[in-house]
């Protein structure tokens, strides 16, 4: 009975071991996910501006949102009349231009919001020649300091976290695979003794590779478990959306997670067994 406790003990703590280490890494991707979304909410907030015409009427801003609507840019967009952005213009500044210049100096507007992988040096420029050549508008302008330096610094802030996720990830390994090791380190014995009644090497192997292997999986599945549970309260008790809840991020975390759990054992398993099977009787005692 105490044998079989301690034999449940081993596997339990380094299932637990295991799974710590995967939310680790799944966290990883929860944050890395987090970063692209922040990312792309960003760069969509990006605004260019097109002014019309003054003698633009009805019909050119009827033609303007069909063309703006089946643009390959355009994420969305937002038509200011002379009328509001006079509006806004008073309640921003406190003034009305109307009393002194006896008209309204303004004109008929489009907030033209951009689509992800449209917002850089170069798409941003062939966007703006494309909307200067319609017709009714006046002039087309956009932050292109801003825009630059949002770029550069999400540039800069991607390779820190690629470079944190990179460290990290060895660390998980090297927990792992030493989790794995001391596991397979009390069977030794077991493993010597199969070498030498002649059993081959993928026979002492499989049993070694198949259970742990089941243990990355179940580690996975518990791991995958705390972070949808850490997911679901930073999202309904804090409203915070970390990333888009799509199958496919959802499906990238899993494969993640699971791909490294199973990877990992299984690798540091085959290693290991070796290790143990080419090692000499002596030293086997000696260690």
């Amino acid at each position: 009975m105490a044998k079989r406790r301690r034999f449940l003990n081993m596997y339990l703590t380094t299932t637990i071991s295991v799974s710590l280490v995967l939310f680790l890494i799944g966290l990883e991707c929860v944050l890395m996910l987090s970063m692209q979304s922040l990312f792309k909410r960003v760069k969509e907030d990006v605004v260019v501006t097109v002014l019309l015409d003054k003698d633009a009427d009805s019909t050119a801003v009827r033609r303007m949102n069909a063309l703006l609507a089946v643009s390959p840019y355009c994420h969305h967009y937002e038509y200011v009349s002379a009328d509001q952005a006079l509006q806004e213009h008073i309640n921003y500044l406190g003034e009305d231009p109307t009393q002194f210049l006896g008209y309204n100096p303004l004109s008929n507007s489009y907030e033209v919001y951009l689509k992800e992988q449209y917002v850089c040096q170069d798409s941003m420029a062939v966007v703006a020649e494309q909307l200067r050549a319609l017709p009714y508008v006046n002039k087309v302008s956009y932050q292109r300091d801003l825009m630059d330096l949002m770029n550069t610094n999400f540039n800069d802030i991607s390779m820190l976290l690629l470079l944190f996720a990179l460290v990290l990830l060895l660390i998980a390994e090297a927990l792992i695979i030493n989790t794995i090791r001391l596991q397979i380190y009390s069977k030794r014995f077991l493993i010597r003794t199969m070498d030498l009644v002649g059993a081959t090497s993928w026979m002492i192997k499989k049993p070694f590779v198949v259970k742990n292997m089941w243990l990355g999986t179940i580690a996975a599945t518990l791991a995958l478990m705390v972070l949808a549970g850490c997911v679901y309260y930073v999202h309904y008790r804090m409203g915070i959306v970390l990333f888009d809840y799509t199958w496919q991020n959802l499906g990238i975390i899993a494969l993640v997670v699971y791909g490294f759990g199973i990877c990992i054992t299984f690798i540091t398993s085959m290693i290991t067994c070796g290790r143990y099977i080419r090692m000499k009787e002596d030293t086997v005692y000696s260690i």
